[in-house]
């Protein structure tokens, strides 16, 4: 088994409603769903949008090996009806779910990077996995969770809010 970090993250229609659907269809296909840390309102990162996002983030057992788990992830924002653009930029979407560790594995492809290459500076990641895995060593960087985001340099709002992912 392999255990994974996932960020998800929805800025587009019913916001909750997207990031439940996620994480139903992850734990039905891509492994068990252990831990959910608490909803973060943000603000978009580097690019302007008419919503704020909710991001949260979930730990998972697999058995997928990351290349599996990254098409898994990919056909679940597809059926949620995310439409990725062909244009340059970050843009706004119904659902995003982002690889951000598999065990301690450091992997560097064109379509896969883990651990996800700028998490020491997005605070909206670093919050979430804060929550679950304060204590998380990053592989590359040495440091954990908490103490990346004691260092964070990203100063963006990101505040959690009251109602459950799941009631």
């Amino acid at each position: 088994m392999h255990k994974c970090f996932l960020l998800l993250g929805s800025n587009l229609g019913n916001r909750l409603g997207y990031l439940r659907l996620a994480i139903q269809k992850i734990a039905a296909v891509a492994g068990t769903v252990s831990q959910i840390s608490p909803v973060f309102e943000t603000e978009p990162w580097h690019f302007k949008a008419e919503n704020n996002f909710m991001n949260c983030a979930i730990a998972i057992s697999t058995l997928k090996l990351p290349g599996e788990l990254l098409i898994c992830l990919l056909d679940i924002e597809k059926q949620l009806g995310r439409r990725r653009s062909d244009s340059p930029g970050y843009h706004s979407r119904e659902i995003d779910i982002d690889i951000i560790f598999f065990d301690d594995e450091i992997i560097r492809q064109d379509d896969l990077q883990i651990p996800h290459p700028q998490i020491a500076g997005r605070r909206f990641v670093l919050e979430p996995l804060n929550c679950i895995a304060p204590d998380k060593l990053h592989p590359e960087l040495k440091k954990t969770i908490a103490e990346l985001l004691k260092a964070c340099p990203d100063h963006s709002k990101v505040e959690q809010i009251t109602e459950p992912i799941f009631s």
